[in-house]
């Protein structure tokens, strides 16, 4: 039975009165008066029948129970995590250490919400590979991984330098510059852009598109513009919706920046306290494990989790359950 009788089901239970008893009362009441359930000579057992479909979804239920109340659990980290967040788009934002700290530690105390002091101790953060990501430029006599030699180094806005123009970006937003490399400055009404939540289109008129293809991920349309500078460079701000990874390219088909070597300031990580710096710092990894392919720490947690689940439970059959 797949899920397209879900809705179905949900109005029925909402006319049902006392919940799940009523809803099963209805419908065993239904198969008395209206079909031969409980004497059809095809069904020998009706009770049987009835505790083998029971027992056919028991075990998927169980199991996604389970996967319910740890991510309860997980939702006491919510805060931590946005507070992580202000910390590092603070820092990409050269906030100073004493500002950094003002918008970290003081929270507003309701009467519904404990206050939960920061530990003094130095957090570490538990990633499922053993070997980190690194930040960052090369050091001396290192090499780059085999998989980003291709890439181009970014420039000292964490962008990229291309033949026809040249982009910057932080974690909220991007701004790219084209030079019409004409010898003449030209009008507004010359120049052609088109910006759409995931595609990008810049033509000056008579000539081929500067820019066009579809964009490294969803821009913000209405937060993003685009003007013509002393009549010889193009300048578009383009604002991400997703702010909390490092792009590689602007649209497909162009050069990718390897975005292991941005630089988001990280010597001010150590201005953070140790609970917040190790938040910052997941946080990084997670978007680095992303943009590799690899789990997150998070859902590494829940498929561990998963896995404890079931060889603690090696009586349930798992081999029909599907897990999101």
């Amino acid at each position: 039975m797949n899920d397209n009788l879900d809705g179905l089901f949900f109005n029925i239970a909402q006319n049902c009165p006392d919940g799940i008893q009523g809803m099963l009362d209805a419908f065993f009441g239904f198969l008395s008066r209206k079909t031969d359930f409980y004497y059809g000579a095809a069904i020998k057992d009706a009770k049987q029948l009835v505790l083998q479909n029971f027992n056919k979804h028991k075990d998927a239920a169980l199991a996604r129970q389970a996967i319910e109340k740890q991510s309860m659990k997980e939702k006491d980290e919510l805060e931590k995590r946005r507070r992580a967040k202000r910390s590092e788009q603070a820092i990409l934002n050269n906030t100073t250490p004493a500002e950094i700290q003002k918008g970290v530690v003081f929270e507003e105390v309701t009467d519904d919400k404990p206050v939960i002091e920061a530990k003094p101790e130095t957090a570490k953060t538990e990633q499922p590979d053993s070997k980190p990501v690194k930040i960052g430029p090369l050091a001396d006599g290192e090499e780059e991984d085999e998989a980003d030699k291709d890439k181009i180094k970014p420039n000292d806005g964490n962008g990229g330098d291309l033949p026809n123009y040249k982009w910057v970006q932080t974690l909220q937003d991007l701004e790219i510059r084209i030079p019409t490399k004409l010898s003449a400055r030209v009008k507004s009404r010359d120049i052609t852009v088109e910006i759409k939540r995931r595609s990008l289109k810049v033509q000056i008129k008579g000539q081929q598109p500067i820019i066009t293809g579809s964009l490294y991920n969803d821009i913000k349309v209405e937060e993003s513009s685009w003007l013509l500078e002393d009549g010889l460079t193009i300048v578009l701000s383009l604002e991400k919706v997703n702010q909390m990874e490092w792009w590689t390219r602007i649209v497909e088909g162009e050069a990718e920046i390897n975005t292991k070597r941005v630089q988001p300031e990280n010597s001010k990580l150590g201005d953070l306290d140790g609970e917040t710096r190790g938040m910052v710092e997941k946080m990084m990894y997670d978007q680095q494990q992303k943009q590799m392919g690899k789990p997150t720490s998070e859902e590494q947690k829940k498929a561990d989790m998963m896995q404890k689940f079931m060889t603690a439970h090696p009586e349930m059959d798992f081999s029909k359950c599907k897990f999101g």
